[in-house]
């Protein structure tokens, strides 16, 4: 059942939604616009608010999904595992030549699964962070930093140790986003209404 589930859970992890919606709802595959990338960022700044809201919700719910399937297929495996193994289909998925995003929104759709309380704690420490540096890259990495010093009060090991896994994900695909921040060359979020215009 171990195998199944992690199958299954590769394939939901695999879903693009950022390339499907793109294709289908815009004619536009985002892989060829913006920074490439298939996350919900990418579509957010390509495909506009409503888009990027679809493509990022689609993306929590793979995770979610994913880490409950041991839950009702009352299987002995433990639902981080599993959600991990959705995430790696999120960065490196089967349906879109394992080009995938960035691991965040599908590393929080684990959490919401299994602790709705860390959850809410990484969205906001994501929220705060965006307000004051207007940077998608720096929020996402200080969320996943929050969410793992929360783990060190905690008396589970597994989340401790699979939360610290997601973040180095987190952190190494984020790594050349790092680079255009010291750089200056990283598109800034913007909280105006503005004439819409291409990020490169």
């Amino acid at each position: 059942m171990t195998i199944e589930l992690a199958l299954i859970a590769y394939i939901l992890g695999s879903i693009p939604f950022g390339l499907w919606v793109g294709k289908w709802g815009y004619g536009i595959d985002i892989r060829e616009h913006g920074s490439g990338n298939l996350g919900a960022t990418n579509s957010f700044r390509v495909l506009g608010m409503k888009a990027g809201i679809i493509v990022t919700i689609g993306d929590i719910l793979k995770g979610t999904v994913a880490a409950s399937l041991p839950h009702w297929f009352s299987a002995d495996v433990h639902p981080l595992l599993i959600g991990m193994i959705a995430v790696i289909g999120h960065m490196f998925p089967l349906f879109a030549k394992f080009k995938g995003g960035k691991a965040v929104a599908t590393s929080a759709g684990v959490l919401l699964w299994y602790d709705p309380t860390l959850f809410l704690i990484a969205i906001a420490c994501f929220a705060l962070s965006l307000i004051i540096t207007r940077y998608v890259s720096i929020s996402s990495s200080l969320a996943g930093i929050c969410a793992f010093v929360y783990t060190l009060f905690t008396q589970d090991v597994a989340l401790m140790v699979v939360i610290g896994i997601l973040v180095s994900f987190i952190l190494y695909r984020h790594r050349q986003n790092f680079k255009r921040v010291l750089q200056k060359t990283e598109p800034k979020v913007t909280f105006k209404r503005t004439n819409k215009k291409q990020h490169g």
